[in-house]
Order: C-alpha cells, then sequence, then structure tokens
C-alpha cells in the first residue's frame, strides 16, 4: 500500500474516531486537520487570453499609474526607478520594477500559532478557511438585525474556534461598535487573543494600530521583538480603492507588516461596471493591475516579505448599483484570478460570499457557487467562508453554521478516494453474492461508522420521524447549534503571565489614548 494509500485512508476514518467528549453538533464535528487539494485547478481562460490580462495590466501601470496616497510608499517607488507623476501622488510603474519585485515574494509559507498544532500553511495546494470578518451587523432568528457590539464580537469569535473547520480568525467577525474607536483595536485584539489560539487577521486602519497590534501578538507568543519577525504570527488584508487608488492607511499597513515580516494579503474590490470596466476582462486587468503594485509596494519595503494576491471581482445589480456575490461572474472571476496568481507564484485568496439577506436558499446558494468557483480555482486561503449575508453588511449566527456544514463537506470531498485491493472489495462481492445485501458483510461492519460523511446540521431522518420532533428547518437548527455551542464554550489555555503583559501594555496605551482616529 502506498504511503498516499495510508494517509487518505488514516484521513477519512479520523472524521468520525477520536472525537472529545463535548455536546451537541461540537461532537460530531470533524477533527481538525490541515487541509489539501489533490485536485488540478480548474482553468477557463487560455494561456493566450491570461496573459493578454496580464501584458493589459502592465500597460496600466505604465501608462496610467496608480494613485498612492503615501509618501511613505512613494519614496519607496521613486527609489526603486518608478515615475512619479507632476501631481506628486499618481505613480507609473515600470514592467521590470514591478515583476523582479513579486518575483522576490515566496510561492507558499507557514503560519506559526500560539498553539503549534494550530500551524498552516499559505500556498502551493493547502487551503485555509476563515470566518465572516468585518460585517457592521450581527443577525440571529430570536434578536433579529443590530449593530455589532463587543458581546456579539465574543460569541462570534468563539463559534471561530470552536468549529475545527476553520484554520485562522478572520478579523472582527462584526465590529463592536460599542467600543470606543480610539481603543477598540486593543480591546478587540486582546478578545481575540483570550478566546482563540488560532492565528488573528489584524486590522490596517493607521500605522499606530498596526503597531499596537503586532506588540499584543508577540506579547501573546512571549517573544522578543527581533524573534518575532522570524515567523509569521498574523495576517492583513487591505483593500485598494478601486479604480487605481491605494489609500495611506492600507499601503502604510503593507509596509509595517513587511517590515515585521507579516503577510499581507492585498485584495482590490473591483465593482464590474461601477469601479471598473463593465467587461471582466477588463475588470480582471484593472483589479490585476492594481494587486500588482500593491505587492510591488510590499517587496521594495522588504525583498522576500509573505505576500497574498487577494481577488474580489464581481459585478454589480445595474439597476441599483449594488454589489452581487455568489454570482456567475463572480465565479468567473474567481477562478481566472487563480490562473493569475498561478502564473505569478504566489498563494492565492479569494471569499464565501452571498448577495442574499438571510439564512436561506438565495445566500446559501450564492456561497455555494462562490466557495465551489474557489476551490476550483486552486484558493488557498478561503476568506469569509462562514456567516457572511447581506453582500458583507451582516454576519449572521446561523449563516455561520449552515457554512460550517458546508465547508466540512467541502473537507471531505477534498481527501482523495483511496483505490486498492480492500477498498475494491471483490472478495467482499462474491461473499455477498446475487441478490444479497453488504449490510451484515465484514467488509461493511469494519467501516460503517468511519465510511461516509457525518453532518452537524443536516437531518437525514424521514419525514415522519422529522415531523414528529417538531419539523425544524434547518435555519431553527443551526440557531440551536449556534447558542449551544456558545453556552459550551471553554477558551484556550493563555499563561498568566503573557495575559498580564497584554493588559499591562493595553492599560498603557488606552492612559495615552489609543490611536487617532483618521
Amino acid at each position: 500500500m502506498s504511503d498516499d494509500s495510508t494517509t487518505a485512508r488514516r484521513a477519512r476514518g479520523a472524521d468520525r474516531r477520536a472525537r472529545p467528549k463535548q455536546p451537541g453538533a461540537l461532537a460530531r464535528q470533524m477533527p481538525w486537520r490541515r487541509l489539501a487539494n489533490p485536485y488540478r485547478p480548474m482553468e477557463i481562460v487560455s494561456a493566450d487570453e491570461l496573459e493578454a490580462i496580464h501584458l493589459a495590466s502592465l500597460e496600466i501601470l505604465e501608462r496610467i499609474g496608480v494613485a498612492v496616497q503615501s509618501e511613505r510608499a512613494r519614496g519607496l517607488c521613486k527609489r526603486a526607478g518608478c515615475e512619479i507623476r507632476p501631481d506628486g501622488v499618481r505613480v507609473r510603474f515600470p514592467r521590470e520594477i514591478v515583476l523582479a519585485a513579486i518575483a522576490a515574494a515566496p510561492a507558499s509559507f507557514e503560519m506559526t500559532a500560539r498553539d503549534p498544532l494550530r500551524n498552516v500553511t499559505v500556498g502551493g495546494n493547502a487551503l485555509v478557511f476563515t470566518p465572516v470578518s468585518s460585517a457592521p451587523n450581527c443577525s440571529d432568528i430570536v434578536g433579529g438585525r443590530r449593530p455589532g457590539t463587543h458581546k456579539d464580537f465574543a460569541d462570534l469569535i468563539k463559534l471561530g474556534q470552536a468549529f475545527n473547520v476553520f484554520h485562522m480568525l478572520a478579523g472582527y467577525p462584526v465590529e463592536p461598535i460599542d467600543i470606543p474607536v480610539p481603543v477598540r483595536h486593543l480591546q478587540a485584539v486582546r478578545t481575540m487573543i483570550a478566546l482563540s489560539d488560532k492565528i488573528p487577521r489584524i486590522y490596517s486602519h493607521s500605522v499606530q494600530r498596526v503597531r499596537d497590534v503586532l506588540e499584543i501578538v508577540r506579547l501573546s507568543h512571549d517573544v522578543s521583538a527581533e524573534e518575532f519577525r522570524t515567523a509569521h504570527r498574523c495576517m492583513t488584508v487591505i483593500n485598494t480603492n478601486s479604480p487605481l487608488q491605494l489609500d495611506q492607511p492600507m499601503v502604510d499597513g503593507i509596509i509595517e507588516m513587511a517590515e515585521h515580516n507579516q503577510p499581507t494579503v492585498v485584495t482590490p474590490f473591483t465593482l464590474a461596471g461601477a469601479m471598473a470596466p463593465v467587461t471582466l476582462a477588463g475588470a480582471l486587468a484593472q483589479q490585476n493591475a492594481e494587486a500588482l503594485s500593491a505587492l510591488a509596494i510590499a517587496q521594495l519595503a522588504r525583498p522576500g516579505a509573505p505576500v497574498v494576491y487577494g481577488a474580489f471581482t464581481t459585478a454589480v445589480n445595474m439597476r441599483t448599483g449594488a454589489p452581487t456575490f455568489g454570482t456567475p461572474e463572480y465565479a468567473k472571476s474567481a477562478i481566472i484570478s487563480g490562473q493569475l496568481a498561478r502564473r505569478y507564484r504566489l498563494p492565492y485568496r479569494s471569499s464565501g460570499i452571498a448577495t442574499g439577506n438571510a439564512p436561506d436558499a438565495q445566500s446559501t446558494t450564492e456561497s455555494m457557487m462562490s466557495t465551489w468557483s474557489a476551490i476550483a480555482g486552486g484558493v488557498n486561503l478561503l476568506h469569509h467562508a462562514a456567516g457572511w449575508l447581506e453582500g458583507g453588511l451582516t454576519a449572521s449566527y446561523e449563516k455561520l453554521i449552515i457554512d460550517v456544514e458546508a465547508l466540512q463537506m467541502f473537507a471531505s470531498f477534498l481527501v482523495p478516494e483511496v483505490v486498492d485491493k480492500e477498498t475494491l472489495a471483490v472478495d467482499a462481492i462474491e461473499a455477498v453474492g446475487p441478490g444479497g445485501h453488504f449490510f451484515a458483510s465484514p467488509h461493511t461492519l469494519a467501516r460503517y461508522e468511519t465510511a461516509f460523511y457525518q453532518p452537524i446540521l443536516a437531518d437525514w431522518r424521514n419525514y415522519e420521524t422529522w415531523r414528529q420532533d417538531g419539523a425544524q428547518d434547518a435555519t431553527q437548527r443551526a440557531h440551536k447549534i449556534a447558542m449551544e455551542t456558545i453556552a459550551a464554550f471553554e477558551p484556550p489555555a493563555l499563561d498568566p503571565a503573557r495575559r498580564e503583559a497584554i493588559d499591562s501594555f493595553i492599560a498603557k496605551r488606552t492612559e495615552e489614548g489609543g490611536a487617532p482616529v483618521n
């Protein structure tokens, strides 16, 4: 038997074995494990068409340029040989400078968690799932839709920690607007670290905020400033301001993260027909130009800095101008963006997102469309993979659980099938013979507990049994699972000395006024 066959067999069996004794869905969930996509990525444009998008992007950078709203970043560009236009803001990027810069970026990198068992790889064929982030509102079917609070923030972090299918935290699952802005980053990251040992995503809202949060992460690892830079311990995501603009907080955040050797995900938010050309090819050419400019700046700040090629190109409702997600256009852009990322030998980020306003058939269908196309396109980091509603304006408790089920199914799907003498089961087929059944076959009895995926949310009982038990639909069951999981939550261990050091730093920064509002 090959090593690959043995590994795959153990992975399938591990789904149902050695589960911790926990209440409800947690006792039925799949165990924590790193995921890898063993299948060849889908490609929907030819090599020549992909090269045409690439060349159009380089022409945009050379002929039109990008408005870089940071003197610090413009200085890096100028020293590298880029042209600063007479307005003092727009930068023209020669293609040789861009391509040489991004060639220095690693094709993959390891992320270091506080608990080494939570380490993950970003790049190659590795696949990392994160839950929803950055929503201003949250919702559940009992409390309704409401602005985010620190309590909801903490409860959603608990769900992100509790479910093994999430490998990292995505950032603020909902904005805790009841915490004052100057100190919100301090309290939010403290909560993330207190409630989770998974790798955190931090925000690049200003240089001071980035430095504050990096210090909190450093303290949570109990390492020196020099040692902190030797590993990748947190991640940030920056969005370009389409069309063709890098805002100061974003690009300064890129530089800060690069100088500290922490990864940045560069994600243009390009809406075809609004902030980018209405044609998908044109929108992707613009997306690619914006991404390359920001990725190049990261490498100019620190050659070899870990970065991720992010994509968020989608269409708009041409009647209202509102963005749409989980559409055929979004799916196509996700797959082509994966082709572009691989062309530059960079890890690739996409999202599992939806337009729908409720945890219903529409939003679930849209999220499945987004997630399937991203995975088919070779995604490495699937952001917003669970809980996203209303085009990102709401984080839903029920939708998060619904999406956890879908992600677990994808994780099971990504385990390769083993084809060998045992699985071909010719001897078992002979023993049963014509007209028999396999329920009592020794071949079945040896494998029935681990043979197939078992759900945490789906109800596989017959109609009569389901009806007698209250006829709850998936959304109602998801609500119950979310609330039971939160009620039973126990935070991971955090050394008291590290907690005290974090609290002392936050108290000091709070007394100093935190970080000024932009």
